[in-house]
């Protein structure tokens, strides 16, 4: 490898993976971020939106409505692939833009917004029918922005070094929200979701629905895994 091959320590994260996008990122990946990103913002404060107004018409205030609004897992993960997909779009070298342009992350955000998507659609879509703008943000949230994150994943994202350490890293997201949202349950007695209400449920259901959910949420960074090794397109090996 000549001078000129060897990547700036600029250009590495925390692993010694390049940073994604590099010099040569396609004009069609940055597009395509930057949509994931638009509709990721338009989610995210629309549902802002409709959280804080529906606890303002309860009697609560503000940042009641906002506090609500970060009990759910859907609302931290889209916020985060708004984050993810505005740094892949702009490439800004700032930190937080740096950080969220490693491969290895991109992958596990694109991971969590697949895995709410699929947990959406099996388990919640036949609890209630939004309709009109509700219905617009939900899918939006639950759908499309996972869909079009899955597409961006497989033809954009290089593969990269997968290691124990990222993996436990990845796990960190998922378990870190489960013992929180238990423990503000504890304190305020609202669970977001039906399957982790302590209160109808007691806490061994709890606990096997919460495993359950682990479980595939391990099957799936597993998959991803797999296909980051063996099953990306032959462009994106490097």
């Amino acid at each position: 490898m000549s001078n000129d091959q060897i990547p700036s320590p600029e250009s590495l994260d925390s692993f010694g993976s390049n940073i994604f996008p590099a010099q040569r990122g396609s004009n069609a990946s940055r597009v395509l971020a930057a949509l994931i990103a638009m509709i990721s913002w338009f989610a995210f404060v629309a549902q802002t939106d409709i959280t804080v107004n529906r606890l303002l018409a309860r009697g609560g205030g503000v940042l009641a409505g906002l506090d609500r609004l970060s009990m759910y897992l859907t609302n931290l993960t889209i916020l985060m692939g708004a984050l993810c997909f505005t740094s892949l779009a702009l490439s800004l070298k700032t930190p937080i833009s740096r950080f969220f342009r490693q491969p290895s992350v991109i992958s596990a955000v694109v991971a969590y917004l697949a895995f709410v998507g699929i947990a959406y659609n099996l388990l919640l879509r036949q609890l209630w029918a939004p309709t009109g703008f509700r219905s617009l943000v939900n899918e939006s949230l639950h759908t499309v922005v996972p869909l079009l994150a899955m597409v961006y994943w497989i033809f954009f994202v290089p593969v990269f070094q997968h290691s124990v350490r990222k993996s436990l890293l990845w796990l960190a997201y998922p378990l870190g929200y489960l013992f929180i949202t238990l423990w503000r349950g504890a304190l305020s007695g609202f669970y977001p979701y039906p399957f982790i209400d302590v209160n109808s449920l007691g806490y061994p259901r709890v606990i096997l629905n919460s495993s359950l959910l682990f479980a595939g949420f391990l099957a799936l960074m597993a998959l991803f895994v797999v296909v980051n090794h063996s099953g990306k397109p032959a462009f994106l090996r490097r």
